[in-house]
Formats: structure tokens, sequence, C-alpha cells
């Protein structure tokens, strides 16, 4: 289902490969419900119990269950496949999600204890139909620089739907309780993953087996693009709320336009970085070319330090989100790489869970900052941080590349038939062996 060769890759031969615009419009539904779903939890649990503390704590037991299991729901996709998993998840999701809608309709209806089981339990079961898309392109788009223009594609309509979902919640709560944008989202949910896993295009799909269901499944290698991709989720989550105190401390307010167009500067930048990325036939390889891209948004924001005013700070932002999305793009590209045939869902898995803990880390980071430093001054020591994070992983990039030495003497090995056919990531079939150092083991 590769594109021909004499087609150069594009966008568009992405979304002419056999059952890609039906299986990814549908993913792509259900995926609009992790940006409806948070949001109007939050604003239905501050309805209810009138608490700014309760809906914090409820909003942190949904994110934390969301972001830290996501790997072991994964996992469950690889073992089982796709339909075997998807449907309890989606099932389980979207009732809880719906009892927690009924329990958010009266203000006072149910104690905080309640409120915030519930929301744990919804965001344990959250599918994970991101990871599981990006497993669907690597089957459709087996050339690399198709998957690469795939990968770029997903992640740029991934954004778009983080600024699409706050504002159809916008729209919702203008004629209707919270709570409604609670069941809108169970219901994108749902709507979205049947029609995912009724695609032709997960006919296919591989359940684990051998070594994936004993809990191994190739996953060494996964240590660098995690440990960088986290750098970023911090960057973004210091930038989120450091964009807030640097308007209030120059006398526009917290929730100004002014913020609104700062952080929409930064989703602009990413999508315009992410299709730049994925419309250039790199020839430096993937893991070469992350640590620059992390080191790119270390520098700009070391740069947004010294703005002078909200004007020059959307423009620095804007440039820190051009590195953004290919470096997210590229840690995906490295995660297929390195992992097992029946491991991807759970690597892609992986990148998600560094770069939401990386955020959580980095708002929770910036909110104990911005109380002690001048604004620039937080600018600065996160665009550092980034920056270290961006030499660690360069650094141990250099030193896991594989040393070549002299040629062994003997008789030289006679290719078995079927070997030199250039199948794709099939040792010895065409391709080298898959790298498989790593800095900390994952699994």
């Amino acid at each position: 289902m590769s594109a021909s060769p004499s087609v150069r890759p594009s966008y568009a031969v992405v979304l002419r490969l056999p059952h890609a615009r039906r299986t990814f419009a549908a993913a792509l539904t259900g995926r609009l419900s992790y940006a409806v779903v948070p949001l109007s939890v939050m604003l239905a649990v501050t309805r209810s119990s009138g608490s700014y503390a309760v809906a914090g704590a409820v909003m942190a037991l949904f994110g934390a269950t969301a972001v830290f299991l996501s790997p072991a729901r994964a996992a469950l996709v690889d073992r089982h496949g796709p339909r075997r998993a998807l449907v309890p998840m989606t099932a389980g999701h979207t009732v809880l999600l719906g009892l927690l809608a009924a329990a958010l309709s009266r203000p006072g209806a149910a104690p905080a204890p309640a409120l915030g089981a519930l929301a744990a339990a919804a965001g344990a079961c959250v599918p994970p139909l991101g990871p599981a898309m990006r497993a669907v392109w690597t089957r459709l788009a087996p050339d690399r620089a198709l998957l690469q223009r795939a990968y770029s594609l997903d992640g740029v309509a991934e954004e778009l739907l983080f600024v699409t979902g706050p504002l159809l919640v916008g729209v919702l709560v203008g004629f209707a309780p919270p709570a409604a944008g609670i069941v809108a989202g169970a219901a994108l949910m749902a709507g979205g993953t049947a029609g995912f896993l009724s695609s032709p295009a997960l006919r296919t799909a591989p359940a684990g087996t051998g070594a994936e269901r004993r809990g191994g499944g190739g996953l060494r290698g996964l240590g660098r693009p995690v440990a960088a991709i986290a750098g970023v989720g911090l960057a973004l989550g210091v930038v989120d709320l450091l964009v807030v105190a640097f308007a209030e401390r120059h006398g526009h307010g917290t929730g100004g336009a002014g913020v609104a167009w700062v952080l929409a500067a930064l989703s602009a930048g990413s999508a315009v970085g992410g299709l730049l990325n994925g419309a250039v036939s790199w020839r430096t390889p993937a893991p070469a070319r992350l640590p620059v891209l992390t080191a790119g948004l270390g520098l700009t924001l070391c740069g947004a330090a010294l703005a002078p005013g909200l004007g020059t700070l959307a423009a620095a932002v804007a440039v820190a989100g051009f590195f953004v999305s290919p470096a997210l793009t590229t840690a995906y590209l490295i995660a297929d790489e390195v992992a097992g045939p029946q491991a991807r869902v759970r690597a892609g898995a992986w990148i998600n869970t560094a770069v939401n803990a990386g955020c959580t880390a980095g708002t929770a980071v910036a909110g104990a900052l911005a109380v002690r430093l001048p604004v620039g001054a937080c600018f600065a020591l996160t665009g550092a941080a980034v920056l270290a994070t961006s030499a660690l992983v360069a650094g141990a990039s250099r030193r896991d590349r594989p040393r070549q030495g002299p040629p062994r003497k003997g008789r030289p090995r006679k290719d078995k038939p079927g070997q030199g056919t250039g199948r794709k990531d099939t040792p010895g079939k065409g391709t080298p062996e898959r790298d498989t150092s790593e800095l900390v083991p994952l699994v």
C-alpha cells in the first residue's frame, strides 16, 4: 500500500493512500474529545462545587490517570489488537463520562470525593486513538519519506484540534450547562472510535504474540526521544503560564485578548513548522535531527526573555512553536524505527506521555518561579533547561553510535535467498538492524 517510487511523496499522496482519509477523519473525530472533555469537566466542576480547589483536584486526578496510564492502555492495544482493546476502553470511558456529567448536572449534587473517583476512572479508560492512528499510518505508508509526511500531517491536525476544542466548548456553554460539553466529548469519542474501528485499514492490524504476551515488546531505544520530548513538554507548560504572568505585569490583564493571541501564535508557529518539516526530504537521520530541533526551541525561549512587550513576545513564541511540531514528529519517527512490530502503539504512547508529563511539570515549575523571579528570567531558565536536555540527548546519541571496526577475516557470508530485497524493517534484508541502545530502559 505504499506510494509508487515514481511518485514524489506529498501530503496529497498521503491522503490518497487506500482508506487513509476515512480512517484519519474518524480518528480525528474521536481525538477532538481530548480537547473538549478536560475544559468541560473543569467548568462543570467549578460551577457545581463553587470551588477552584475542588476543580483543580478533580482535573489533576483525571489528567494523572489519562497521561500516566497511557502506555499501559497502549500495551493492551498492541497485545490484543485495536478492536478487542479499544471497544471496552471506549465503552468504559463514555459511560463514566456520562455518570460524571449526571453528577455535575446540579450544584452540590455529588460530594468532591465521588467526583474525583469518577474523573480518575474516566481518565484511566481514555482510548489511545492517537498512538493507534500512528500505528495505522506505519502500515499504510511503509515508505519512510511518506511516513514522515503522514506523521507531520497527523501532528498538525492534532494541533488544530486543541485550538478548535476549547472554541467549541465556549460556543456550547453559551446556551447549555458545562456538563453538556462532557456529554458532547463522550459522543465524539464513541462515534470517532466506532468509525476508526470499522475502517478496512484495521483488518490487518496484528495482535501481539510471543514476547509481547510475556511482557516484552521491543521498546529498547526510546530513552533519548522520550527525554527530548519531555523537555519540549516542559517548555510548553512553562510558556502557557508565563504568557499570562507577562501580560499581567505589562498591564494587559490575565484574561485579555493579548494572552489568547500569544498562545495562538505558538500554535500557528507549530503548525507551520510541522508542515514545512514534513515537506522536506531530510538526509540527516531522525536521531540526529531531534536534539537540533530541541536546541532551537531552547534558544528561542532564551530570546523570549528579552521581549519588551506583548507583540515581540508573540513573535518570539511563534518562532519557538516552529520547532515544537517538528520535534514531536521526529520523536514519533524514532519511536517507530526502534519499536518492535508489535509495540508501535505503546512506543507512540510513551512519546505522548513524555510531552504531557513534561507539560504538567512545566506548569508547576513556572508557577513556583513566577512568584520569585522576573518573567524574563523564567523564560531564560526554561530555555537553558531545554538546551541542557538537547545536549544530553545529543551526547548520548554520539556515545551510542555504533563503531565500525576492521572487517573480520574468514570466508565471506553468502546471502540467503530473499536477502537484499529491501523489505522494510527486516534486518538482513536490505536494511541495517535498528539501534537498540537507550538512555533509560522503559520496560
